[in-house]
């Protein structure tokens, strides 16, 4: 089904695989699509409740195969538009958890691809660079959108305007990720937090993501409304009537993802 990637889902967990070990999993344009294709078959499938986007071999990313693009026919505008961004988008509006297993080097677009994602675990020898500056250019694929929100201004243009490695550690001390761990446990704490997310009530996981993605450019009243549009909608939903009948019989909840 796809040439570039790996994908498997089972018990409610679904993962996709970069796999282009060869290039460091370098993003071409096939690629690209068939990310975004992946992460939307993840969306359609009532089944999933949580994805993993992670890498094989040594590196998650080597962000995008610039041979390629310099022998495209297309404008870099137009690569943005027709390939990174609605993958970006596709991972920012799944209304399911997305987890980055980050096992190596994130960098450049490959960088972006990582901040995308809703909560980063990386191996402590993994590192993330915006090496953009250094080849002369500045980050897209959204990461312009998510270094200021995620360690704010002063951090962000230090880390985009030097290009410099920010290993695993020092991204989890600046918030940047969201945990570093050694690289014998990435698999277990990534299983630990995919099997919370698997048993987790979706539906409102899923509406706390929508309503975050909101949060930076709204204003009080407008982030309000939307948590009572929401929670008028969950709380007719299957996992909040029986949230709140397990609460109350003081029994653990058996949530259905619906």
């Amino acid at each position: 089904m796809y040439q570039n990637l790996l994908s498997e889902s089972k018990n409610g967990i679904a993962t996709i695989t970069l796999n282009r070990p060869q290039v460091y999993n370098a993003l071409n344009a096939q690629l690209l699509t068939e990310i975004t294709n992946a992460v939307q078959a993840a969306a359609d499938d009532n089944s999933v409740r949580v994805l993993i986007l992670t890498g094989e071999g040594k590196a998650f990313c080597s962000g995008a195969d610039l041979k390629e693009a310099s022998e495209s026919d297309k404008s870099a505008g137009e690569i943005l538009n027709d390939y990174y961004n609605p993958l970006i988008n596709a991972i920012r509006n799944i209304p399911k958890p997305v987890i980055c297993r980050l096992n190596g080097l994130a960098v450049g677009a490959g960088c972006s691809l990582a901040l995308a994602c809703d909560m980063v675990i990386a191996s402590e020898e993994a590192y993330l660079s915006l090496l953009f500056v250094q080849i002369g250019l500045m980050p897209d694929a959204g990461a312009t959108f998510f270094l200021p929100r995620l360690v704010g201004m002063a951090r962000a243009f230090e880390l985009a305007t030097t290009g410099r490695r920010i290993y695993a550690p020092e991204a989890a001390s600046i918030g940047l990720i969201y945990s570093s761990v050694p690289a014998i446990d990435l698999d277990k704490n990534v299983a630990e937090a995919a099997a919370y997310y698997s048993t987790a009530p979706t539906l409102a996981i899923g509406a706390i993501k929508q309503v975050f993605n909101q949060s930076f450019h709204s204003d009080l009243s407008q982030m309000q409304q939307l948590e009572m549009i929401h929670q008028e909608k969950l709380l007719k939903s299957h996992d909040a009537t029986e949230g709140i009948s397990s609460f109350l019989q003081k029994k653990k909840p058996d949530f259905q993802g619906k």
